[in-house]
């Protein structure tokens, strides 16, 4: 399983590119899963429903299963914000995980950039981002793709990918 993250500024359009980039490696017959970061109280859940009245209740985790997919939510309740190396053991194995977020981990990423979001880029204070996909020209010795050229954007992220045991090294002992 290898791993590879996606991280910019908000607005820098991560999900709209990774959604057009999940098609493209699903064509060269990868298993990909996405590992997101939110950075709000967010809920996968439909308030009065079963399940989010049982973590209402106090549940500290909530199964739900049908014949089509299965969900786990676990409910912090005041611990810490897991790390990305708890949370990428957590996850089936596939070809390919990638991060959309935790910019301030240490594993490998592709900075997704937007000109006209008028944020400057991460790269030249982020040593784990290793290639910019960009709607602009951007001056770097780093490999670069334009946002729109989805099979030259994957070909990076691909080449870019190290391990799972890789990203749990460099995260220990990134500490």
């Amino acid at each position: 399983m290898k791993v590879i993250g996606l991280a910019g500024w908000s607005g820098a359009g991560k999900t709209t590119l990774l959604t057009r980039a999940i098609p493209q490696f699903a064509r060269q017959g990868l298993r990909v899963s996405v590992i997101k970061h939110a950075h709000h109280a967010f809920d996968v859940d439909v308030p009065g429903k079963d399940s989010w009245r049982h973590r209402e209740a106090g549940a500290a985790e909530v199964l739900v299963s049908s014949s089509k997919r299965w969900a786990l939510m676990h409910e912090l309740r005041g611990d810490a914000e897991p790390r990305l190396p708890e949370l990428l053991a957590k996850m089936s194995r596939v070809d390919l995980v990638v991060v959309e977020g935790f910019k301030r981990e240490p594993h490998r990423k592709i900075e997704v950039y937007r000109a006209a979001n008028g944020k400057p880029l991460m790269f030249p204070d982020d040593p784990g981002i290793v290639g910019i996909a960009a709607d602009t020209a951007v001056e770097t010795a780093l490999p670069t793709a334009h946002l729109d050229d989805i099979e030259a954007v994957t070909s990076m992220m691909l080449k870019s990918a190290i391990s799972l045991e890789d990203v749990l090294a460099k995260c220990e002992a990134e500490g």
